[in-house]
C-alpha cells in the first residue's frame, strides 16, 4: 500500500519540529513560565477579591496567551534558518504550504495546548464558574490555533532580520484584535448566564478562513523572504 508523499512530508516535518522542539525543553517553557507570571500578577495588583478577578480573568488570560505565542513564534521558522535547514526545505520539490503547514501545527501543539491545560488549572484556582471554563475552554480550543496561523505568514517575513520580534508584534498583534473581543464575550456571556453560541460561531468562521488562507500565506512570505 502506497501512502501520498505529500502526506509523508507533512508527518516527517511535524515529527522532526516535535522532537526539536521536545528537546529545547527551554524555548518550550518560557513562554508558559512567561504566561503563568503575567496571569498570577493580577491578583498582587489588583487584591484578592475573588468577584473581581472572575470578572477581568478571560481578558488577562486572552491577552496573555497573545503575548506568550507572539514571544514563541520566532523558533517556528528561526532555528531552521540558522542552520540552512529552512533553505533546504524550500530548495526540495516539496510543495511549500505543507511544509508551513506541518510547522504551523508543531507550533500550536507545542505551544497552544499548554497554554490551554495551564489556563483551566489557573481558572479553578481563581474559582470560574463550570459554564465559564466550558466557555474558556471551547474558545481557547478554537482560538489558540488562530494564533498560530496567522502568526506564521508574518513570522515567514521577518524571519532572519535584525530586529524581527518588534516588527512582527507591529504585523501581527492588530491582526489578533477580533480574536480577543470574541473570546472574552463569550467567556462573559457564559459567566452570566447568557448565550455565547454567536461568539463560537464567529471564531470558527475565523479559524476556518485561518486555516484555509494562512498556509498559503505563509509560503508565499517564505518564497519572497528567500526569493
Amino acid at each position: 500500500m502506497h501512502t501520498n508523499p505529500l502526506y509523508n512530508v507533512f508527518t516527517t516535518i511535524l515529527k522532526r519540529d516535535l522532537f526539536f522542539g521536545i528537546r529545547r525543553s527551554g524555548e518550550l517553557v518560557n513562554p508558559l513560565i512567561f504566561f503563568l507570571i503575567v496571569v498570577t500578577m493580577f491578583p498582587f495588583a489588583l487584591g484578592t477579591e475573588s468577584a473581581l478577578l472572575r470578572d477581568i480573568y478571560p481578558g488577562v488570560i486572552w491577552v496573555a496567551a497573545l503575548l506568550s505565542v507572539t514571544m514563541s513564534l520566532d523558533r517556528m521558522f528561526n532555528s531552521d534558518y540558522e542552520d540552512g535547514t529552512l533553505e533546504q526545505m524550500l530548495l526540495s520539490q516539496h510543495p511549500t504550504t505543507f511544509i508551513a503547514m506541518a510547522k504551523i501545527v508543531a507550533h500550536w501543539l507545542l505551544t497552544g495546548v499548554p497554554l490551554i491545560v495551564a489556563s483551566m488549572f489557573l481558572g479553578l484556582i481563581f474559582g470560574l464558574s463550570y459554564e465559564s471554563l466550558q466557555a474558556m475552554l471551547v474558545t481557547l480550543l478554537l482560538g489558540t490555533p488562530v494564533l498560530s496561523l496567522v502568526g506564521s505568514a508574518a513570522m515567514a517575513l521577518t524571519v532572519g532580520l535584525r530586529g524581527g520580534g518588534m516588527l512582527l508584534s507591529l504585523i501581527i498583534l492588530p491582526l489578533y484584535i477580533p480574536l480577543l473581543i470574541f473570546s472574552v464575550a463569550a467567556v462573559s456571556n457564559a459567566s452570566q448566564g447568557l448565550g455565547f453560541a454567536g461568539e463560537i460561531y464567529f471564531i470558527s468562521a475565523i479559524l476556518v478562513l485561518s486555516i484555509t488562507l494562512a498556509p498559503f500565506a505563509t509560503a508565499l512570505s517564505l518564497r519572497i523572504r528567500f526569493g
